[in-house]
């Protein structure tokens, strides 16, 4: 039998290479779950009922683009948030978790070809693994630009040559960023979008962290497009309620940009999208309605980052999280250190290096493991506290 080549170059996707790599030996106590950014805080009760109470809608095939009142809940949502005004029939589109859009982007607004060469579709390195498959997937060239401590773990795209900045159809760009926590400024945006219309490409921002920050809501990408007077077609955002709202397995998330792109997406979405069944739309509607339930939560998190300040502030290269809930903690040697923290204490961690490729030769991520505080404090202090103990002892 013969199967497509694009993928067969591959290496394992991570969390079977975690399991590959840690299951091999015993925890050396109770398992702290640390490597899945899996929200663990409690999702509003109320969600249940809203289920409960349009259950019928399981009967009938769900709105595509997403129901009206989703649709304007959303862009309510963008307005609160960012201050900017979109229509809710040409501007927005429900998603089936944020994840589908982020890979149909590329096959909905990327052209087969750029300058008469392969396109190229740039993301930082590491990366959210869904960034390359869709290069791939749309036969372009995934370029992987370094997000390190050197440029405060933000890619400096401009720094690429000419020739490929030349035939880049689209940039991939995490704000607040997974791993690290860091967070695109004002400035960034700015200049990443001067880049984008001198070379003329997409930004697709996944801003899927948005709402888990210390005190300063970050900025979005839509929100300083449109404050430089750029087109809104220059923009894609993609955002979730699995880590707003505490809700991954409702599979709810939204794309919005510029009318024109947003014609694209949809046409796909025709011929090749599963929408969110209806019940779960109307769930979701009330929710992207409600902030004080996002509060509630952000404030858990703030608990989270001074306890990791308070456990992990002496060790040498420790970078508190501007925002998000991953830890990014340096170490000599990523999967060493994982093996030895789940040997020793139980504690699973997620080797950087599973996160990135090689960059001349070079893993960014390899000195690095990433450890997620979506559990319960008591447990996240715990793990931590094990973390600090058995990896930097003092």
């Amino acid at each position: 039998m013969v199967y497509p080549e694009r993928f067969s170059n591959l290496p394992a996707h991570a969390w079977p290479r975690l399991r590959a790599l840690l299951d091999v030996s015993e925890g050396g106590g109770p398992a702290i779950h640390m490597t899945i950014g899996e929200p663990k805080h409690v999702f509003p009760a109320w969600v249940t009922d809203v289920i409960v109470q349009n259950a019928a809608g399981f009967n009938n095939y769900p709105p595509n683009e997403g129901s009206a009142e989703l649709r304007a809940a959303i862009c309510g949502f963008v307005q609160r948030r960012y201050g900017v005004s979109l229509d809710p029939d040409a501007q927005v589109m429900a998603l089936n978790g944020t994840r589908e859009g982020l890979y149909n982007a590329v096959m909905a607004l990327c052209p087969e070809t750029k300058a008469g060469k392969r396109p190229a579709i740039l993301m930082p390195n590491p990366f959210y693994q869904v960034y390359m498959i869709a290069a791939l997937s749309a036969a372009a060239d995934p370029v992987m630009v370094p997000a390190t401590r050197e440029n405060g773990h933000l890619p400096e795209f401009s720094s690429l040559p000419e020739d490929v900045l030349n035939r880049t159809t689209a940039v991939y760009i995490c704000s607040p960023a997974n791993p690290q926590g860091v967070v695109a400024t004002r400035e960034y945006w700015r200049d990443l979008i001067a880049l984008a219309e001198k070379y003329d490409f997409k930004i697709f921002a996944d801003e899927c962290y948005s709402e888990i920050y210390r005190d300063t809501p970050p900025v979005g990408a839509l929100q300083v497009a449109q404050e430089t007077g750029a087109d809104l077609n220059r923009v894609v955002i993609f955002h979730s309620l699995s880590k707003r709202s505490n809700l991954p397995g409702l599979r709810s998330g939204f794309v919005a940009s510029g009318a024109e792109n947003m014609r694209e997406i949809k046409q796909l979405r025709n011929y090749a999208g599963a929408p969110l069944p209806s019940p779960l739309q109307a769930a979701a509607a009330v929710v992207w309605d409600d902030e004080a339930h996002v509060v509630e939560n952000r404030a858990l998190y703030v608990e989270k980052y001074d306890i990791a300040d308070r456990i992990l502030g002496n060790v040498p290269g420790y970078a508190s999280p501007e925002a998000g809930f991953f830890l990014w903690l340096p170490v000599e040697n990523d999967e060493s250190a994982a093996v030895k923290l789940w040997r020793e204490t139980g504690v699973r961690v997620l080797p950087g290096g599973y996160l990135a490729q090689d960059y001349n030769g070079v893993n960014p991520g390899q000195g690095y493991i990433r450890a997620a505080m979506v559990a319960p404090k008591v447990e996240t202090a715990r793990g931590i506290e094990l973390i600090r103990d058995c990896l930097y002892p003092q």
